[in-house]
């Protein structure tokens, strides 16, 4: 499941994508649109600035822009950084393993059916990027 934290990037993202090209924009507006807190988008844009994917501008007119084309930005990138693992079992996890309790994870069948799933998330995550994030109204 997302967190919370990640969900938030990915609606910030999608609106920044609906204003992509129209200069900076702020925190405060990307949290009116969006229903989330200023305090808490704050720290979430910091993060994917800090990553490179936002770049800022201070002062007035300031806010926020993409440092990296929406196109080029899968969303898995978006989601390890904002949520961590991708696989839901932290004995299927390629980034965050930790071997479970209950048995050996090569003999396991659960195991085995979460490394598919995760492998089939990892692939479609990959394939899509920020910019299908991007409202069907502004597109």
């Amino acid at each position: 499941m997302l967190s919370k934290k990640a969900h938030y990037a990915l609606q910030a993202l999608s609106y920044l994508c609906d204003c992509h090209g129209r200069g900076p924009t702020s925190v405060a507006q990307i949290a009116e649109q969006k229903g989330i807190s200023v305090k808490f988008l704050e720290q979430i844009l910091l993060e994917l600035k800090n990553d490179g994917l936002l770049q800022s501008k201070k002062g007035k007119g300031g806010g926020y822009v993409f440092n990296v084309n929406p196109e080029e930005i899968p969303l898995l990138r978006v989601i390890r950084l904002m949520n961590g693992p991708v696989a839901l079992l932290p004995c299927a996890s390629l980034n965050y393993f930790s071997a479970c309790e209950c048995c050996n994870p090569d003999t396991c069948s659960i195991n085995q059916v979460f490394v598919e799933l995760r492998d089939q998330q990892v692939h479609f995550l990959s394939q899509r990027t920020v910019s299908d994030l991007q409202s069907t109204a502004s597109a």
